[in-house]
């Protein structure tokens, strides 16, 4: 998808939320689509502590550059633009470890799924580490 033109990865990621409707492992699904993202260690177009700032999805994907935490927000946006999610508490934590070594942009489901978690699949919350603390927390609205 990411290499392909502006209008072709747009019309891949609606493709890729209708999908989520009806698939068996949605969380799996959405976290392999953006898996393969063209990764930049720091997209300094993005600050994760001002939400009013960011870029739309749409923005995003026409820049096609992804962090760790734009990713964890495209993967964020994809649930949050289904119905299947439409209900859902979807947030955006970014987790450091004590020493404040390493840091991971992860995205909470219904306070029992996370997704971005060290490239893993779908964890359950509670198998985070206590050496992880929450350091920035973000609920996703789809904007009114």
């Amino acid at each position: 998808m990411f290499s392909r033109s502006v209008e072709e990865r747009l019309s891949t990621w609606a493709q890729h939320r209708a999908e989520i409707e009806t698939v068996d492992n949605p969380l799996e699904e959405t976290l392999e689509f953006w898996r393969s993202a063209p990764y930049l260690p720091y997209n300094n177009k993005i600050d994760p502590f001002c939400q009013r700032d960011w870029p739309t999805p749409w923005e995003i994907i026409v820049d096609n550059k992804y962090d760790d935490f734009t990713k964890a927000l495209m993967i964020a946006w994809t649930l949050r633009y289904t119905k299947r999610y439409q209900d859902s508490k979807i947030e955006i934590k970014t987790l450091v470890n004590n020493q404040k070594s390493c840091y991971y942009n992860i995205v909470c489901v219904d306070d029992q799924w996370a997704l971005n978690f060290n490239d893993n699949g779908p964890i359950s919350v509670d198998d985070i580490p206590d050496s992880f603390y929450t350091e920035n927390l973000i609920e996703l609205r789809v904007p009114r």
